[in-house]
This record gives structure tokens, C-alpha cells and sequence, in this order.
């Protein structure tokens, strides 16, 4: 079983319970989506990767032209479909892939969404790298990825652990410094670093970063 055989199986089988938690601060959510459409316009084509049960890919369909989301999970992505049919006037497809899987477009992207993502995948520079090569010249990288090394030792301890008996997901730990630096270096200019959370301290840094004209475009 590969790598990721093991997520896909993970997500797959938490993906019910993940369906109906609710999320824990939603003001700070909401924060994220509203930045996020206002980055976006009516004529957009649109990717996110590891989309989970679709919430954040409805909420932004609305105001674009196309969005296409895909997770490892065949469990997220079979609840997402079923929630799309309740949004109608829509067009998002929902298919299950991987940043190096996800489908491209003519031209690129003009956005590509990973939310809760970053830290979970096994190798963050080929994920940034098959990111930018989905782009379009100048496109944007809206992400919003917990920041494991700020966060309490007890927590970042207590991971390992918990993964070790099945009740948590591969993760890797970064700060936000760590990332932003890892995005230049894969090709990208940052252009802001933002906290949306509603309590005093929020590990989880939103980036928004453009697709640099120079470097590789290699996936």
C-alpha cells in the first residue's frame, strides 16, 4: 500500500463523522472565504485541491466561472457531489485526485485553493511544484495551512501518537516563516500572510501567493 493508499483510507473512513462536525471557529472561516471571493471574479476558472466535502467549493462557486475540486478521499468526494445537487445555477465538478493528479485547463488556472492542506502531504515541494504548473501566468495560490510548529508542544507530541493508533492523519510540522520561505523557493511571490482567526492566537496562516514569471514550470 502506498503512501497515499494509507490517507486515501484514512480520510475515507472518518469521512462521515468529518461531514458532520462543525467547524470550530467559523467566524474566522468565514473571514477566509470572504477574502477568498474577493480575490476571485465572475470569469475564473478555478481548481482546489483536497476539498474535503466541498463547503468551501460551494461557497465560492457562486461568484465564478468554474471550479473543479478534488481530494484523495473517494468517501469526501462522493459527499461533495451529493451536496452539490442542492446548489443549483453552479458549475463545479468533484473528482478525486491529488495536486499531481487534479486536471488541468487550457491556459492554466487562474486560482488554485488548498485549504487544510499543505501539512498533510508527504512531500510539500512537489505539491507546490505541480500547483504553480497548473497556474496561469500570474495566477494565484490561496492557502490556508495550520502552522504545526506554533502550536503547543502537547499538541505536537500528542500527533505521533494518535497517528500511531489510527486516530489521526500524517502531518508535518512548519511555521508559517518556513512555508512562505519553501513557496519562494518553488516559485512563487508572496504577496500576503494573513491570520483570520477569532481568537487571540491562530496557528493557521493564510497565504495568498502569485505565480512567479520566472523558474521552472515543471510538474
Amino acid at each position: 500500500m502506498t503512501l497515499i493508499d494509507r490517507d486515501a483510507a484514512f480520510w475515507n473512513k472518518i469521512a462521515p463523522k468529518y461531514a458532520a462536525g462543525r467547524i470550530a471557529d467559523m467566524a474566522g472561516y468565514e473571514r477566509s472565504v470572504d477574502r477568498t471571493r474577493g480575490l476571485l471574479t465572475s470569469s475564473d476558472v478555478v481548481l482546489e485541491i483536497g476539498c474535503g466535502t466541498g463547503t468551501t467549493a460551494l461557497a465560492i462557486a457562486p461568484g465564478i466561472r468554474r471550479i473543479v475540486a478534488t481530494d484523495l478521499s473517494e468517501a469526501m468526494i462522493a459527499i461533495a457531489r451529493e451536496k452539490a445537487q442542492a446548489v443549483p445555477g453552479i458549475d463545479a465538478h468533484f473528482a478525486v485526485g491529488t495536486a499531481e493528479t487534479s486536471p488541468e485547463v487550457d491556459g492554466g488556472y487562474d486560482a488554485v485553493l488548498a485549504f487544510n492542506l499543505l501539512h498533510l502531504v508527504h512531500d510539500r515541494a512537489a505539491t507546490l511544484r505541480a500547483i504553480r504548473h497548473r497556474l496561469k501566468a500570474g495566477g494565484l495560490l490561496i492557502t490556508k495551512t495550520p502552522a504545526l510548529a506554533e502550536m503547543n508542544l502537547l499538541i505536537r507530541l500528542a500527533i505521533p501518537l494518535m497517528r500511531a493508533i489510527g486516530k489521526a492523519p500524517f502531518v508535518s510540522t512548519f511555521s508559517a516563516s518556513d512555508l512562505e520561505a519553501e513557496l519562494a523557493v518553488a516559485g512563487y511571490a508572496v504577496l500576503a500572510a494573513e491570520r483570520h482567526g477569532s481568537k487571540r492566537w491562530d496557528p493557521r496562516t493564510f497565504i495568498i501567493a502569485r505565480k512567479a514569471e520566472d523558474g521552472t514550470d515543471q510538474p
